[in-house]
């Protein structure tokens, strides 16, 4: 599993802005003022061949009890409770504060691997500042520029050192190897308990569990029609006697955990809720994973013919997105659907690992360009000359030639639903990357 780090620290510290360096992205809210992060935000970081989960925290005051200001100690202390290392963040232009002291105390009480990063640090890694943050009993402070990208490198291979031994495991996902791991994702309350109930007691296809990490994850493998599953659990799987019950416990870790570590994820929506914000982010975390996934509305049998148009509508709407992913409506409590189900989930894997020829992509991609030409970028237009398979799960698709750059993404999507067509590829994301041969003669002497 990826490790998780949790950035920890007073309000603006620059806890967001580290976190958006972590992550390359622009996903936390910044500004300059502070209390403006209140809940915990989740993103994925990557040091080489090193991936990390990295949550950012809103201001943390240890002692507060009422108003928002004790629901973001409870939002902090649940991050830190999941974390496999803190990075304590302090200001080194405001200097230690009392509050600091009281965050470095409970720090030590939790008994985590912690790190101090001593932020806005920029030209001051030599600077006596530092010296007043040794008090904090945090072990030697890290000084970096979060803003600058100052110092980041050397507080991560401080941080993600004791992780090495399973660093091979990182940036490759799951290896092909004939048992189809999966996961079954969703917000809480949508059925997942239930659904995996009905195939773990009333198919009987369990056939031993197995513990995973210090936060309880379970997988448990099982065989249906001579195919052999790993189901790796989000919903809190737990074993009473040889009975399974599935405890509906939502943890966000878990559940990114989880899409990283499987084949397939099953997305399950709830019929009668709709598509909320939380589905959707859950959606966006498993296109960006690269996995195949597949769609199921539980409890469908719960809403009228109205509710089921307005459901369609907002799913093409909101997760556009994921198109190529088949969607069933299922009732997981009365059993209905699941047969399609699992012949879905199998499709989806197998499109994951479809393996492609290089003398069948590039007719397949010069018959696209006979068919509807790029169009001219500049003074030329794109020339593609061959193609080939540059990965799998999700499939990678390298198309090489002159002045590519001027592809289109309009055009990307034209190429990509011609290779789905003729693969039949369902369930899983394809990416297609372009590689303009470099002209000799464009160098400057």
């Amino acid at each position: 599993m990826k490790p998780v780090i949790a950035l920890v620290g007073r309000p603006n510290v620059g806890k967001s802005t580290l976190f958006n360096r972590l992550t390359k992205s622009r996903d936390a809210i910044v500004a300059d003022f502070a209390g403006l992060t209140r809940d915990r935000h989740y993103g994925d970081g990557r040091l080489g061949d090193r991936e990390f989960i990295c949550i950012d925290t809103g201001g943390f005051e240890p002692d507060s009890s009422t108003g928002i200001v004790k629901e973001m100690a409870k939002q902090t202390k649940q991050a830190v409770a999941e974390a496999d290392a803190v990075i304590f963040v302090v200001d080194i232009r405001l200097g230690l504060s009392a509050h600091d002291s009281d965050i470095a105390r409970y720090l030590r009480s939790v008994n985590k691997r912690v790190h101090l990063a001593v932020n806005k640090a920029e030209g001051m890694s030599e600077s006596p500042l530092l010296a007043e943050f040794h008090e904090l009993g945090m072990g030697e402070p890290h000084p970096i520029s979060s803003a600058h990208g100052q110092g980041i490198r050397s507080l991560l291979d401080a941080v993600l050192e004791p992780f090495e031994d399973t660093s091979e495991e990182f940036g490759a996902g799951p290896q092909q190897d004939g048992v189809i791991r999966l996961a079954v994702a969703g917000r809480p309350n949508v059925g997942k308990s239930t659904l995996i109930n009905t195939w773990l007691g009333e198919e009987r296809l369990v056939a031993f569990d197995m513990p995973g990490t210090t936060r309880d994850a379970i997988a448990v493998d099982f065989e249906r029609n001579g195919q052999k599953f790993k189901l790796i659990d989000t919903a809190g799987l737990r074993r009473k006697g040889k009975v399974f019950e599935a405890i509906e416990k939502f943890s966000v870790v878990k559940t990114l955990q989880a899409i990283a570590d499987a084949h397939v994820v099953l997305l399950l929506l709830d019929a009668t809720q709709g598509v909320t914000d939380q589905d959707a982010h859950i959606a966006g975390y498993i296109l960006d994973s690269g996995r195949a996934v597949v769609l199921a509305c539980n409890k469908w049998d719960a809403v009228d013919s109205y509710q089921r148009e307005t459901l369609k509508r907002q799913i093409e709407q909101r997760l556009a997105f994921l198109k190529f992913a088949p969607m069933h409506n299922i009732s997981a409590l009365k059993r209905q659907g699941l047969s399609a189900l699992w012949n879905a989930m199998a499709d989806a894997y197998a499109s994951a690992y479809r393996k492609m020829t290089t003398p069948v992509l590039t007719r397949l991609i010069q018959e696209a360009v006979e068919h509807q030409q790029p169009k001219r970028s500049g003074v030329s237009r794109p020339k593609m000359r061959y193609a080939h398979q540059g990965g799998q799960n999700p499939p990678i698709v390298v198309i090489h030639g002159n002045a590519l750059d001027g592809v289109t993404e309009v055009y990307k999507r034209y190429l990509e639903g011609r290779i789905r067509a003729h693969y039949k590829l369902v369930g899983t994301p394809l990416k297609i990357e372009l590689r303009s041969s470099k002209n000799p003669f464009d160098e400057k002497t």
